[in-house]
């Protein structure tokens, strides 16, 4: 089922090194022109070797409609140009200059609440609107046809963050014109679609139709998910109206946008297609609640994402703080050692840059506080300036390591429609944990060094050995059959608890549940418990289990009562009023078997659960040795070579034993085996040719 490693090209070919580098906004210092020299002597001193530039410059670049004033760029392209620099050059539409809002206010979005919003923040137009599609295919142009051909032009980074949605009667209209595309411009279908018989709510023309408010319809599921999907939709589209002036004037420069990681309201699956590489800002909580090794396992997941949405190719972390953020309820500052190990994350995962926000701190405004290279200080004998220093010098000895792929047969679920429909649906318990659910099952596989991918409902199965499904709760046309011919052609399949339940316009699948997956899963669900925080049930495994299952485990908040159609109970719950009835099951299917786990569960039964499927299974991990309790391990192939990335997520020293495989330490450059030490945050990075 796996696929042959290779090694992909570097982002933009005149650069097959990490990209190393941060958000840079030099117009806020203008008035101070011996500060850009100062910054481009400084970038060479920390081996940065790109910077962002023009994310929010719109009004620098356009001081009055009509107006340009590229002079102030052209200096910077220039100087990052002579000093070896790349520019990741953006376009301005993540914030509007005042005198547009003010001659054309109809760009300003409505919120829900059918009010229009005045002008302020960032990214708050209306993604509809034709004027400000024309003003940014405008300003696009312009910068395409000015910077197309500059030496420092590397990547175009198309507006900043998409985000939110539009309520104002354009998007109502362009809402109900996607609609009669959906359903084929029948109010019948969208009718049964919608279930919209319940309480009386059936449309009789499609201009009844309004999107979800607080002050009208917001309880129809079908309309919400419907809404949903739409708004991405318009994004995507408003993307492509950004980008068209870029691909046409400059074809050979890459472009992306950058994503956010597990963001509720932007499904970057639908982006993956269209960009050329995948770019994602991530800011961990580290050093806050729970523990740094809670917060590396959330990152590792989110990361995974990154990596799987275009099928494995490297993608760019976009932003980071190389210190501190400023947003959250408590901002700790990186410990001396933790910017090395979460930027290393970041590579062992895919990434193929370490890239910041900010360069230099602003002086004003509400990010003046929040992290950056150069402090306010503004000279380079700080120990964040040395640490990102440091990165830049790792970065600058791994170049075999650009371009190669994580080699994962494992691949967890994460579906943004999915996770939508659960949402909204009112049953069992109000949070629903859905990404909670999701790095709980990822994460015994990341303990374990086992490389995962994370996939939506629509990618290709193919190239793996097992595949794991939390909370599959909406099960689109086609997916089962799909999932039911991995399974048959000997794949390994887990699903759990509330998966099956509705269709794609959020219908309740007749027949019971899980409805389609019924079949593959060998197993038919009665009834959905859940009780109260601090009340539990276990999971008893049956004597002589195929997995070797031994003691019991609490299971909390949701309970599944099933019967067996065709699978084997593994464990039976132990309380209540469904004690004996299966709480865990498995089902043959061809050459493969699939798993029903029918409950929440601590995070020991999902370790050892996982950990028996890893050695039936034989996934290979990035080391074969157990690994000490706050220690990750990652592996990163061209298919000949080896790079083996481990980190030490704890505060204090571990020892991890490297077996009798001889290694090269690339920082070091020293041959290593046996066992090493990594001292508290720890990382290194080896080699060895397979």
């Amino acid at each position: 089922m796996t696929q042959p490693i290779h090694r992909y090209p570097p982002i933009n070919s005149r650069l097959p090194h990490f990209i190393h580098g941060a958000d840079y906004n030099p117009e806020q210092w203008a008035d101070m022109p011996e500060v850009w020299d100062r910054d481009v002597e400084m970038m060479k001193q920390t081996g940065c070797n790109t910077m962002t530039v023009g994310v929010f410059s719109w009004v620098s670049l356009e001081p009055e409609e009509g107006v340009f004033t590229f002079g102030w760029l052209d200096t910077i392209m220039d100087k990052l140009a002579s000093a070896g620099i790349f520019a990741v050059l953006a376009t301005p539409s993540g914030a509007r200059p005042a005198w547009m809002d003010r001659k054309y206010p109809e760009i300003n979005r409505v919120g829900g609440d059918r009010h229009r919003n005045l002008h302020g923040m960032r990214q708050n137009h209306c993604m509809t609107s034709p004027v400000y599609r024309e003003k940014c295919r405008i300003m696009n142009t312009a910068l395409a046809q000015r910077y197309g051909n500059h030496p420092a032009l590397s990547i175009w980074h198309v507006s900043n963050e998409y985000s939110g949605e539009c309520h104002c009667d354009l998007c109502q209209n362009a809402f109900r014109s996607w609609l009669k595309g959906r359903y084929g411009d029948s109010l019948d279908a969208l009718n049964k679609a919608w279930w919209t018989t319940f309480w009386s709510h059936t449309y009789t023309a499609w201009e009844q139709i309004e999107s979800p408010s607080p002050r009208g319809e917001r309880l129809l599921h079908g309309l919400s998910l419907d809404w949903r999907r739409y708004t991405v939709d318009q994004t995507v589209d408003f993307f492509k109206a950004e980008a068209a002036p870029l691909r046409a004037i400059t074809p050979t420069v890459p472009v992306t946008v950058n994503m956010m990681g597990t963001h509720y309201f932007c499904d970057y699956s639908r982006f993956a297609p269209l960009v050329d590489v995948i770019a994602n800002d991530l800011y961990p909580s580290w050093h806050q609640d729970g523990s740094d090794m809670d917060t590396a396992a959330g990152a590792a997941f989110v990361h995974d994402l990154m990596r799987s949405l275009k099928g494995g190719q490297p993608f760019m972390l976009m932003e980071s703080t190389p210190s501190i953020v400023n947003w959250s309820n408590v901002c700790p500052l990186k410990r001396p050692g933790m910017h090395r190990l979460s930027s290393l994350q970041a590579v062992a995962h895919g990434s193929d840059t370490v890239q910041y926000f900010q360069w230099r701190k602003s002086r004003g405004a509400s990010e003046k506080f929040h992290g950056a290279v150069v402090d306010h200080v503004g000279h380079a004998n700080t120990r964040v300036f040395k640490d990102v220093a440091e990165v830049g010098a790792i970065l600058g000895k791994l170049d075999a390591v650009v371009g190669t792929a994580v080699p994962a047969e494992t691949a967890i679920f994460f579906d943004w429609e999915n996770w939508w429909a659960l949402e909204e649906a009112k049953f069992l318990h109000k949070d629903k944990k859905y990404v909670e659910t999701c790095f709980a099952h990822h994460r015994p596989f990341w303990e374990a060094g086992v490389p995962t991918d994370v996939i939506t409902e629509d990618a290709d199965f193919s190239k793996y050995k097992l595949l794991v499904a939390p909370m599959l709760y909406m099960v689109r046309p086609g997916v089962a059959e799909r999932i039911e011919q991995f399974v048959a052609g000997g794949g390994t399949f887990v699903a759990t608890y509330v998966s099956g339940q509705v269709d794609q316009t959020d219908l309740c699948f007749l027949g019971g549940f899980p409805g389609p997956l019924r079949r593959v899963l060998g197993v038919w669900v009665e009834e959905d418990d859940a009780l109260p925080d601090g009340r539990f049930n276990e999971l008893i495994p049956l004597p002589g289990n195929a997995l070797g299952l031994e003691k019991s485990y609490a299971l909390t908040e949701i309970f599944e009562i099933s019967h067996v159609d065709t699978a084997k109970v593994l464990a039976t719950y132990g309380k209540d009023f469904y004690a004996g009835t299966p709480a865990l099951t498995v089902n043959a299917l061809g050459k493969g078997r699939s798993y029903y786990i029918a409950a929440r569960s601590e995070k020991a039964f999902l370790c050892d659960f996982y950990s028996a499927l890893i050695r039936q299974l034989g996934l290979k991990r990035a080391i074969e040795a157990a690994l000490p309790t706050g220690v990750s391990a990652q592996i990163r192939t061209d298919g000949r070579n080896k790079f083996l990335f481990i980190m030490n997520f704890q505060p204090t020293a571990k020892t991890i034993d490297l077996g009798r495989c001889v290694y090269v330490d690339l920082i070091s450059g020293l041959e290593v085996s046996g066992d090493i030490e990594l001292a508290g945050y720890g990382s290194r990075v080896l080699k060895r040719a397979d």
